[in-house]
C-alpha cells in the first residue's frame, strides 16, 4: 500500500512507498547556509539514497537556491536550501510495455527540497516534482 499517489504532468500515476523527511539545517550548529555547505547536503542525501535503495536509480530534483541577501561571509554568499529534505521511493506501471504488468514494475527514488513538512500527494506536489520525466529516470524491476 502505497503512502500517496503523485500524478506527474505527463499524466503517469506514481505511487509514493516510502518518505524520508529531515530538516536541511538541523545539524547546522554554526556557520550559515552557504554554496558549500548546500552542495555537501545535497552530496550525503544522494549517497544516502543510493545506500538505502541499491539498485534502484536515484535522480536529484534541482532545488531553489535563494539568496537573500548581498553580502558574503568567509564560505561565500548565504544561500538557503528549502527547509525540508526529502528521500522518497517511488513505483509506477512498468516502462516496457512488453513487461507483464503483474509481474514488472518501474521504480526510481528521488531526492527533493520542500518548503514545508508535508507529504506530496496528487497534483499537489512540489511542481518540480512533479515534472520529473519519469519515463527516462525510472527502470523497470521484475517482481
Amino acid at each position: 500500500m502505497a503512502l500517496a499517489r503523485v500524478v506527474l504532468t505527463s499524466g503517469r500515476p506514481v505511487d509514493l512507498a516510502e518518505l524520508r523527511m529531515s530538516s536541511t539545517y538541523g545539524r547546522l550548529l554554526e556557520g550559515y547556509p552557504c554554496k558549500p555547505l548546500n552542495d555537501r547536503r545535497i552530496d550525503g542525501l544522494l549517497r544516502s539514497a543510493r545506500h538505502a535503495f541499491p539498485g534502484t536509480p536515484v535522480h536529484l530534483v534541482t532545488p531553489p537556491r535563494d539568496r537573500p541577501d548581498q553580502y558574503a561571509g568567509a564560505f561565500g554568499p548565504v544561500e538557503v536550501l528549502p527547509a525540508v529534505s526529502c528521500v522518497g521511493s517511488f513505483r509506477s506501471a512498468a516502462l516496457d510495455p512488453a513487461h507483464d504488468r503483474a509481474l514488472y514494475r518501474s521504480v526510481l527514488t528521488v531526492v527533493w527540497f520542500q518548503p514545508t513538512p508535508r507529504v506530496p500527494s496528487g497534483c499537489d506536489a512540489e511542481p518540480a516534482l512533479r515534472d520529473m520525466s519519469w519515463d527516462h529516470l525510472a527502470t523497470d524491476e521484475e517482481l
